[in-house]
């Protein structure tokens, strides 16, 4: 801009200016110093500019940056002093050249919620201890009392070193997620733990009880910055209060070390247990079953049938249990949901000179899974391994799946446009095949009927088993924090004959020739059964 034309401006907004500065000034002197520097650097900034569009705007927002320096400079040292610490009584006193201030203002936000709500109304706000009392419900001694120790809190934290913790330099990242239980009307874990701060909050009590204070410093935050999303863990029951404030937590985790050597020598013991249960307890269930009726099998493979009786057997009547109360681990969510957690994490081998003896094996298994439904007589139970096709696991089985096909096989719906997406969804899922014939194992009566005269495992076997799943167990307890090794315990020594182990029996039973390899049709079925009170058309 040309020098006259700035020249005019300054001409006509000088009473202007020396008004406004009057009016944030404590006297002449201070107005005419605060009005001197307006008009310098607003005539710097003139000369500058190739052309305003907005001349009112731009001589305010001018006068309100210098202002809010001017502030800044003269006002910084005139805060009210907490026992020889100046509190600034306004944020815009903050330079980020005055060290002092904003260590001090940091120390604030780690002062507890109540205290850092009493420090900034009575120092920031300018209010009276009876009328914070009056705003917090608080008795005026309470108040007085919180604020003495937030001065006391305040000269502690001035001069410590405050330490960013693990969490805060190298935060833990989820593999995946689980549970077993309800999820509720929201996900699992997930929902509430995707959130990386969510998760490193939740993993920071972990292994050591830690108010909200120490959880914050850890995570290299402020409490002000996770108050709330420690609230929202502790309401959905991730977070779990104890005395003097500091939190546990229930949720499990994995170490984020292994040894190698000893996962395999679980896994022999599985796999020889595995052995054993094929042998044996498989004959015995085919034998259970051989003449069960009013069944539907696809192909008429009975196979199938017989297979998913065995999966379902070594799952449910092989467990080895331990008597442990396991209620506490159960989280009870806002949304209805009631589940153990678990979070997998990056887990670092320690003998990395140790060299694998066994064959990786696919031991995945989503399962049980049960859907009840109260529309229709129709339940449904399937577990999903390698030896099935379906894809999704339990999220992708739904209970309208088995329900939209109940109201096919009873007539109740036709393949017209009104039904589209049902049988889009049933052909998605292979539940119906391109001839519009039923495509999984389907039997006629009540779950219990059948799946009760799949037999318990023997005592007597069970105990060849139990004492080295226990002496495993708490071996491998030993590793984890006091609060979670009733439940490591019973995890690993009820799982020892688990879902893997029932993968490795029916691997076997299709490797050594008990049953014929699966077609991929076969493959839809495989272990999913579906109990309702009529049978599909053959």
């Amino acid at each position: 801009m040309i020098k006259q034309r700035a020249d005019a401006i300054i001409t006509e907004y000088l009473p202007k200016i020396y008004g406004f500065a009057v009016s944030k000034s404590f006297g002449y002197d201070e107005a005419e110093e605060l009005c001197s520097d307006i008009v310098s650097e607003l005539y710097r900034s003139l000369l500058c500019a190739d052309r305003i569009y907005n001349t009112d705007g731009y001589v305010w927002r001018i006068s309100a940056h210098v202002y809010s320096k001017f502030v800044s400079s003269k006002k910084k040292h005139q805060g009210i002093s907490i026992d020889g610490m100046d509190i600034p009584v306004n944020d815009e006193y903050f330079s980020d050249e005055d060290e002092e201030l904003l260590r001090l203002r940091r120390e604030v936000s780690f002062l507890t919620k109540v205290r850092r709500e009493i420090v900034y109304s009575y120092y920031y706000g300018n209010q009276s201890i009876a009328a914070i009392s009056s705003a917090m419900n608080l008795p005026v001694g309470t108040v007085k009392w919180h604020l003495n120790k937030a001065r006391n809190d305040l000269k502690e934290g001035f001069v410590m070193e405050r330490k960013i913790g693990k969490l805060g330099l190298k935060p833990v990242k989820a593999n995946s997620f689980g549970h077993c239980g309800n999820p509720g009307t929201n996900s699992g874990p997930e929902f509430y733990l995707g959130d990386s701060v969510n998760l490193n909050i939740v993993y920071s009590v972990y292994h050591e009880p830690k108010t909200a204070e120490e959880i914050a410093e850890e995570l290299g935050a402020t409490p002000v910055l996770i108050e709330e999303k420690i609230d929202f863990l502790e309401s959905n029951g991730f977070l779990v209060r104890q005395s003097k404030n500091r939190y546990i937590t229930y949720v499990h985790f994995n170490p984020e070390t292994y040894s190698l050597e000893k996962r395999e020598n679980t896994l022999k013991k599985q796999r020889e247990a595995a052995e054993l249960l094929a042998k044996d307890y498989a004959q015995s269930i085919r034998e259970a079953i051989a003449d069960y009726p009013g069944v539907y099998i696809p192909g008429g493979n009975r196979e199938l049938l017989e297979a998913a009786a065995i999966m379902y057997g070594v799952i449910n009547k092989c467990q080895l249990h331990t008597n442990k109360d396991l209620s506490k681990y159960y989280i009870k969510t806002a949304a209805g949901g009631e589940f153990i957690a678990y979070v997998s994490l990056p887990s670092e081998q320690t003998d990395k000179d140790y060299v694998p003896v066994l064959e990786h094996q696919d031991l995945t298994a989503c399962g049980n899974m049960n859907r009840y439904s109260q529309k229709y007589p129709v339940y449904s139970w399937s577990v999903d391994t390698k030896f099935c096709s379906r894809e999704g696991f339990w999220e992708n089985n739904r209970l309208s799946d088995y329900e939209y096909l109940y109201e096919f096989i009873t007539g109740a719906i036709s393949d017209t446009p009104a039904n589209a997406d049902k049988f889009k969804r049933l052909r998605d899922r292979k539940f119906i095949s391109p001839e519009n014939k039923v495509n999984i194992m389907v039997i006629n009566g009540k779950s219990d009927d059948f799946l009760g005269r799949i037999p318990s495992l023997d005592d007597a076997v069970k105990k060849t088993f139990a004492g080295y799943a226990l002496e495993s167990a708490e071996m491998l307890a030993r590793n984890y924090p006091p609060q979670m090794r009733d439940l490591v315990v019973s995890d690993h020594a009820g799982s020892f004959i688990s879902n893997s182990v029932a993968v490795m029996v029916t691997d076997i039973l299709y490797k050594n020739g008990t049953f014929k390899p699966l077609t991929e049709n076969e493959k839809v079925t495989s272990d999913l059964i579906m109990f309702c009170d009529r049978l599909p058309d053959a």
